[in-house]
């Protein structure tokens, strides 16, 4: 059985340990996505995921994907769009669109799990300094990007997309080039797939990955 948070209290969030193995991670329901709350959830490794309709959902998945920023898989294609410099990387100038771009339907995804709720609820975190943005612009157009939320020295990344073909990649390998130079050691990438997997992420164990959350909060 899962918990269910009746409490106003933002960090009353059962162990990460607690998960249900099936569906893999799922930890808690219920809540707010308040911007006290978000934080409680991600400084324990714990991140909202639901459809429209449903109670809040609360997930910590074992194992977590994750992406050391010195092992991301440049490829041919990209490198050879980076070395034509065609786009321009911007930092926090456009959080709202990003986010807007990012829970736009897609061809193999007609649905979106960014509501309006979590939408409104990112953009707050946003004004106040946690969330940000990573946008490609083309011509004074944005054709691609990613947000996320920082907690510490990971960077903990919610969703990405591309007008463009490979735009999205070109915002990762800037969060991953830059990552020293900025004090992120780590980019938590939450759940497997077969695209991130190509850029050279990997599964670790929940333990590990909250041991090193614990550590990049200190």
């Amino acid at each position: 059985m899962i918990a269910w948070l009746r409490s106003a209290a933002p960090d009353a969030f059962p162990d990460p340990s607690r998960a249900l193995e099936e569906p893999n991670g799922l930890l808690a329901a219920g809540g707010d996505l308040s911007p006290e709350r978000l934080l409680a959830a991600y400084r324990r490794g714990i991140f909202p995921w639901y459809s429209p309709g449903q109670q809040i959902l609360w997930w910590s998945p074992d194992p977590r994907e994750v992406l050391w920023p010195a092992k991301f898989h440049v490829s041919r294609s990209l490198q050879r769009e980076l070395a034509r410099s065609l786009h321009e990387i911007r930092l926090d100038t456009s959080f709202r669109e990003v986010v807007t771009r990012c829970a736009a339907p897609r061809a193999r995804s007609p649905g979106t799990w960014i509501t309006p709720e979590m939408r409104a609820a990112y953009l707050r975190l946003h004004e106040l300094g946690h969330a940000h943005s990573i946008e490609v612009w083309r011509r004074g157009h944005l054709v691609g990007g990613l947000y996320g939320v920082r907690v510490g020295r990971i960077f903990c990344g919610e969703s990405m997309f591309s007008r463009e073909p490979g735009t999205s990649k070109l915002a990762l390998a800037h969060l991953a080039h830059t990552a020293a130079a900025t004090g992120i050691e780590l980019i938590d990438c939450q759940l497997e797939s077969r695209h991130l997997r190509s850029l050279g992420s990997e599964a670790m164990p929940r333990a590990e990955f909250l041991r090193l959350l614990r550590a990049g909060l200190q």
